[in-house]
């Protein structure tokens, strides 16, 4: 900015990976100036690689920034890159980054790519720490959500045919669920190491389901420091995501803040003030992984921040060795340089609050892993059978080995992204059973570009319906849905990154879903223009697959909210709104009146349909159902009465029901049907639900009851029934040991394994799902809600 400003005649261009990036630089020059450059022009390198000879031609720059310069050896974004440079080969260059190094793309090294090795100023993060130009952090590696991994390795030990190995590896896990219960939970580990108890805090997620989920437990997790946090949220789908982040910056309550945010602060956003920074998504890219613990480091922060890593559990710690790394390397050249006096901290350390867990865990994960050439063997046996590799990342063997996944880890390993022994010798064997090193993902993420880009540049944007197929065949239409599903749940295995995001915003991809007015307006259109009205069956569904019927259905309802203005285009061809809540029973009346003028009788058939498709017979034996529960109006019943219709009474629907109930014991011998199960055309299980129902509060006689308990009846439902299990084995174990410190592998009399239950109990417990009697209970037999 200072270069723009001292050069006002000059053309800046001004590359950037993201609008948003560009935005937030803009309102800090603005915040701290109070100036506004009117020579930078601002250009993402998405847009960069879309732009013709012609237009970049037009550009003129006197001067070329390249902010986060590394971007630009991306997929594709590179050939943009090129273009302008060989355009304009005299043109000064400055390239801006945090690192040049692409870890993730063979350690490739941009500086030397773009700028011949020309660093002007260069400081790594381990550097700036052994300066002490930014505080030593307090590094806290704890875990988070390691159940499922656990239960993994217990079906893997129990499934082991050896016994000898087995007996070794359940003692093994015994060990493990042992020193797991000893571990403390995040709840006190977070208490124990947060000092600024007022502060700001970033906590990084998995995904969009990530921070919803991890949001409920904000006040389980900080209900030491603070009953009552402040909650944030920020991520790219979320509509008051920039709304959400101006409240974090700007409240300085004396209450913690925690902002639970999906990528967004990864790259160029920073934040004054962050006390430190809870990693929840794992990440093996310490590019990713220093943008990350990054927002908790500043060189005018006073106070030492903290950094609480969650899920590096039971993975090596490479992007923490790197930090170790390079402040190693900083301590070794100032002092081989006689520049002792530069060192103000000699070392990173970390405070590990599971070690012994995840050395136990990693021993016993190599126990049970299968070897390098026994996977090399089976996929070599796939190949000989279908001459080719082409298997998904959930590919199984018929005996349950996912090699699929393995294949996957090895195309990882060769790209630098996760660690592994892949020597030559193996590349060349895997190489000879014909080995695609691109990733599946990146494989199908070249065929939708193609495809997306041929259709953009014959229709000028991408906005394609869901059924549209691509000349070839290619199902463009349901693929970029499924994207737009994908990065909703910001899924980090799918083929969406940052970069391939903003290459499809280059060619106007429409993230959100279309509103449903805009999807079925044009339908009502075409049907009224070929039928004259908007009868539309309920079920009536378009050749495209819009079902107009059930829309103009929810319409009719209220729970789809039009305007004003839409209303009275829906009302020109035909539609009425419904005057009272209750007009569409009365829109349903008048046509079993018209069946009634037409047959003499109201004896509707269930399947019968009227000729618009309504099913009027369901309509009819609802009314019937209705009035034996007493849900029908006195005025609607003189209706229905003044067509004679034929009525039920409550205890002859109930008599018809235990009928089909008994037929069922006397071929079953119990009543153990799903809630929603159908029995010859009855839906039996929904009544035997409402049985209990009615039982438990009173509704029941004794009769029914009684009649009910001689065939079988269960008065506990399945999941009543499994818990009141759960619960007698707890007090049994309490009752014996006086204490509820069960290890996850423990294993009652009838197989199951109380550990596990009581784990279980402790998420519903923090998660407001479990039942405060439930809870009650639990108390009473010394219940230890946090481990």
């Amino acid at each position: 900015f200072k270069l723009a400003e001292e050069h006002p005649n000059d053309r800046v261009l001004w590359l950037s990976p993201s609008e948003y990036i560009v935005k937030t630089q803009l309102e800090n020059l603005k915040r701290e100036s109070g100036d506004e450059l009117n020579n930078i022009t601002f250009v993402t390198y998405v847009r960069l690689m879309l732009m013709t000879e012609a237009e970049i031609l037009k550009l003129k720059p006197d001067w070329i920034i390249m902010d986060e310069f590394h971007r630009c050896g991306a997929e594709r974004w590179s050939d943009g890159v090129a273009n302008l440079l060989s355009a304009y080969p005299g043109c000064p260059t400055l390239g801006l980054s945090a690192t040049n190094i692409r870890y993730l793309d063979g350690q490739r090294d941009m500086a030397a790519e773009l700028f011949d090795g020309n660093v002007a100023s260069e400081m790594t993060l381990g550097e700036a720490i052994v300066r002490g130009i930014l505080l030593k952090p307090k590094y806290v590696v704890t875990m988070y959500g390691y159940e499922d991994e656990l239960e993994s390795l217990r079906k893997k030990v129990s499934a082991s045919k050896n016994e000898e190995l087995r007996i070794s590896n359940h003692a093994k896990l015994d060990a493990l669920c042992k020193s797991l219960a000893k571990a403390d939970g995040i709840d006190i580990v977070l208490n124990r190491h947060i000092v600024d108890r007022t502060g700001k805090y970033i906590i990084f997620c998995p995904g969009v389901e990530g921070v919803v989920s991890l949001k409920k437990l904000a006040k389980q997790w900080f209900r030491l420091i603070d009953t009552d946090p402040r909650v944030y949220s920020v991520h790219s789908y979320f509509d008051e995501s920039v709304k959400e982040f101006e409240a974090f910056k700007a409240d300085n309550s004396e209450h913690i803040k925690l902002l639970y945010c999906v990528d967004m602060l990864n790259e160029g956003i920073h934040v004054d003030n962050i006390s430190g920074v809870i990693l929840c998504r794992l990440t093996v890219s310490p590019t990713v992984y220093k943008q990350q613990i990054g927002r908790a480091l500043s060189a005018s922060k006073t106070n030492e921040a903290v950094i609480f890593d969650l899920v590096n559990n039971f993975r090596n710690l490479c992007s923490v060795s790197s930090v170790s790394s390079e402040v190693r390397d900083a301590v070794n050249r100032y002092r081989s340089l006689g520049m002792d006096a530069y060192i103000v901290n000699d070392s990173f350390t970390v405070v590990d609050e599971v070690r012994d867990s995840a050395e136990l865990f990693e021993v016993l994960e190599d126990t049970l892993s299968v070897s390098w050439d026994k996977y090399y063997e089976l996929a070599k046996r796939y190949y000989e059978e279908n001459g080719n590799l082409n298997v998904s990342v959930s590919f199984k063997t018929p005996d349950g080995v996912a090699l699929g996944r393995w294949l996957e880890m090895e195309r990882l390993v060769r790209r630098g992204f996760v660690a592994g022994l892949l020597t030559p010798e193996r590349i060349a064997r895997l190489d000879a059973i014909g080995m695609r090193w691109e990733r599946v993902t990146d494989l199908r993420w070249d065929a939708l570009y193609a495809h997306a880009l041929e259709y953009y540049n014959e229709h000028g944007g991408i906005d394609v319906k869901l059924n549209y197929q691509s000349p070839d065949g290619y199902r463009l239409g349901s693929v970029l849905c499924d994207l737009r599903k994908s990065r909703k749940k910001q899924s980090a295995r799918g083929m969406l990154n940052e970069e391939r995001v903003s290459m499809l915003d280059e060619l106007g991809m429409r993230w959100e879903n279309r509103g449903s007015w805009e999807r079925c307006f044009p339908a009502a259109e075409k049907y009224f223009s070929e039928h004259g009205d908007l009868r539309v069956p309920n079920d009536y569904e378009t050749d495209d697959g819009i079902k107009l019927g059930g829309w103009l259905c929810r319409v009719r309802r209220g729970t789809v909210k039009l305007t004003d203005g839409q209303k009275r285009k829906l009302e020109s061809m035909g539609y009425r709104e419904p005057v009272c809540q209750g007009e569409e029973w009365y829109v349903h009346y008048s046509e079993i009146k018209e069946f009634y003028r037409e047959n003499g009788h109201s004896s509707v058939k269930v399947l019968y349909r009227t000729k618009s498709g309504f099913r009027l017979g369901v309509w009819a034996r609802q009314q019937r159902m209705d009035y034996a529960e007493g849900k029908l109006s006195s005025e609607k019943v003189e209706l229905l009465n003044e067509l004679e219709f034929k009525w039920d009474s409550p205890d002859n629907v109930w008599e018809r029901q235990f009928a089909e109930a008994r037929r069922y014991y006397e071929e079953h011998g119990n009543l153990k049907i799903n809630v929603t199960d159908r029995v010859n055309g009855v839906l039996l299980g929904p009544w035997i639900k409402k049985q209990r129902e009615l039982r438990k509060s009173g509704e029941l006689s004794e009769s029914k009851i009684r009649r009910l308990s001689e065939i079988g009846m269960e008065w506990q439902s399945l999941d009543e029934r499994r818990w009141e299990k759960g619960f007698e084995n707890a007090c049994k174990y309490y009752k014996d040991h006086r204490n509820l410190d069960v290890p996850l592998a423990y294993k009652c009399d009838d197989g199951s394994y109380l550990g596990n239950w009581l784990n279980n109990q402790r998420k519903n417990w923090m998660n407001g799902r479990l039942d405060p009697e439930r809870a009650k209970r639990l108390d009473s037999i010394g219940m230890v809600w946090s481990k």
